[in-house]
């Protein structure tokens, strides 16, 4: 039943069925329409990925060691760097089985991935290689693990220990007295894991989790959604939790992408859609997102990095393919049976 089709104003789906992005033409036919495996312009799709657009332009640029810029500054050359690089091609859907995107994948295992714990770090370790222990954070953790999965890379032990350290580490504290004691806390107390969990960081967690098929999920892994999913809950999607009639970043009601370690209302629905959450608390953020469509069922790009990518991916201030089909995703998955929330 397709019920979330009567929200819209207009239909966008021949639009986004464009060639001109085959990302976005790929994710339309498989999460929209639900084309099956094995179908000819699903395939099609699928390939021209890696063929035309930003995917081969960004691979274009890519150095020989697998890396983007400055090897040593694959995080702080922001966003040109190899974290974003790496980032951006799993939301664009590239193959993990292209050689060049699997060097990019083992030059952030090899030098951002903490060989003690698991996370990952902002700069490398030159005397014990891999990310530096004092480094490790918990965004650019969630954004790794996501990128990696979503490249294939799930069952690989390095992966699996970075989830780890998310299970482990990762906090969704809403404002607490004490705070825990030991590392990575206390290194971390002043920003992302304070008496107050980081929101972005919380998000790229959950979102790194949510990631994981469900029939794949350890225990651990599925306390942590729990944990994590009423903690965004608990602030209703973007406000303050005490104290909801306040919009805790105004940036979060402009949607965005690639959004790197920032977030917005819409990736967060985005995430809890993904886990089949259907809570009255996501409903202002729900109302927010349907109010923002225009005529066409478009919904504009309002926030970008534009001018500190690699490549331009859509245009500010105009109707985008990715923000559009994002929130289809997300009216499908929540609305798709029922309008009631």
């Amino acid at each position: 039943m397709d019920d979330y089709r009567s929200i819209l104003k207009a239909d966008p789906i021949n639009w986004l069925l464009e060639k001109d992005n085959p990302s976005v033409r790929y994710f339309t036919m498989r999460d929209i329409l639900e084309r099956p495996d094995g179908d000819p312009e699903l395939e099609e799709a699928r390939q021209d990925i890696m063929k035309k657009g930003p995917v081969p332009a960004i691979l274009a640029k890519q150095k020989e060691g697998g890396y983007w810029e400055d090897p040593k500054k694959y995080y702080t050359a922001k966003y040109k760097g190899t974290v974003w690089q790496l980032l951006i091609l799993a939301e664009l859907g590239a193959d993990g089985k292209d050689d060049r995107v699997k060097k990019a994948c083992e030059f952030i295992l090899n030098n951002s991935q903490d060989k003690e714990s698991g996370g990952f770090a902002y700069s490398a370790s030159a005397r014990k290689g891999g990310g530096r222990h004092s480094e490790v954070i918990p965004c650019l953790t969630g954004n790794m693990v996501w990128s990696l999965i979503r490249l294939g890379y799930l069952e690989d032990p390095r992966v699996r220990r970075g989830i780890k350290w998310i299970t482990s580490y990762q906090r969704f504290d809403d404002g607490i007295k004490e705070l825990p004691k030991g590392w990575p806390y206390d290194r971390l107390k002043a920003a992302c894991l304070g008496k107050h969990t980081c929101h972005m960081g919380a998000v790229k967690a959950l979102k790194a989790l949510a990631e994981i098929p469900e029939n794949k999920r350890s225990d651990e892994v599925g306390s942590a959604i729990e944990k994590g999913v009423e903690y965004i809950l608990k602030h209703h999607i973007y406000k303050r939790s005490h104290d909801l009639d306040r919009v805790a970043k105004p940036g979060w009601l402009k949607f965005g992408f690639p959004l790197m370690y920032h977030t917005d209302a819409l990736e967060i629905l985005g995430i809890l859609a993904k886990l089949g959450y259907r809570d009255e608390r996501m409903k202002e953020a729900m109302d927010l997102l349907i109010s923002k469509q225009d005529k066409q069922g478009r919904w504009k790009l309002e926030n970008t990095f534009n001018g500190r990518f690699q490549i331009r991916i859509e245009q500010k201030g105009k109707p985008g393919k990715w923000i559009t089909l994002n929130a289809l995703k997300v009216l499908k998955n929540i609305y798709g049976r029922s309008q009631d929330i």
